[in-house]
């Protein structure tokens, strides 16, 4: 492992600026080195947990997709949804969909509905989730993708999920978070969605083992 000196880690320092390192020092009470091997720390993890968080969006945004295409085939004989044929979504919605439509095709590339689904991001699929589609999006299909879920249970997991994804996404510090139970709320919507996939998502987070690692300095883990 090479060794930094004071000169090196003053470097490091300025170099990710000394507001970036702040909390970090401060949780290692002022050690610029232990701040410097926390921080490091913290990208692992942040790895770890977002791979995780990764995989659940994938999964999540695939069985809700199955049930609004069923529904919206069902209701108006058109299985692309995201086209909003019975005029469901919100103004934001339909804002999101036309991105995402447009990411899609870039390049000259065919509109498939795969396309178009991975190109909207959690916070749409978050979104969808909200108290103002209970009375049709969740009602008509949606409760069908984790049946025996309470809609105000899913959203709230699912925002735990995306507010982490956002700030690991700006590189913010998540080793004073309780990132041990957001992969449990991770791992929970999974099994929600599909036991087999959670239990796959589950044996490869690497999360666990790098907790069980964190640096002597640190203050210890947050637990809500």
């Amino acid at each position: 492992m090479v060794t930094f000196g004071a000169a090196e880690l003053l470097t490091l320092e300025r170099r990710w600026s000394p507001e970036r390192l702040a909390p970090y020092r401060a949780a290692c009470h002022g050690d610029l080195a232990a701040a410097v091997a926390l921080y490091r720390w913290n990208a692992e993890i942040s790895a770890a947990l977002g791979t995780t968080i990764g995989h659940v969006e994938v999964l999540l945004r695939n069985a809700l997709h199955e049930e609004l295409t069923a529904w919206s085939l069902r209701r108006y004989g058109e299985p692309a949804w995201y086209l909003d044929p019975g005029g469901v979504l919100s103004d934001e919605g339909r804002r999101d969909v036309v991105k995402a439509r447009s990411r899609a095709t870039r390049d000259g590339r065919l509109e498939t509905p795969g396309r178009v689904v991975a190109e909207l991001n959690l916070g749409f699929w978050r979104f969808l989730l909200a108290t103002r589609y209970d009375g049709s999006l969740w009602r008509g299909c949606l409760h069908r993708a984790v049946a025996g879920q309470r809609r105000r249970t899913v959203h709230a997991a699912v925002s735990r999920l995306h507010e982490a994804r956002n700030r690991m996404a700006h590189h913010e510090p998540m080793f004073n978070r309780p990132v041990a139970d957001l992969r449990q709320s991770a791992v929970e919507v999974a099994g929600w969605l599909c036991p087999v996939t959670r239990d796959w998502i589950d044996a490869g987070c690497r999360l666990l083992p790098l907790l069980a690692d964190r640096p002597r300095a640190v203050l210890p883990q947050p637990r809500h």
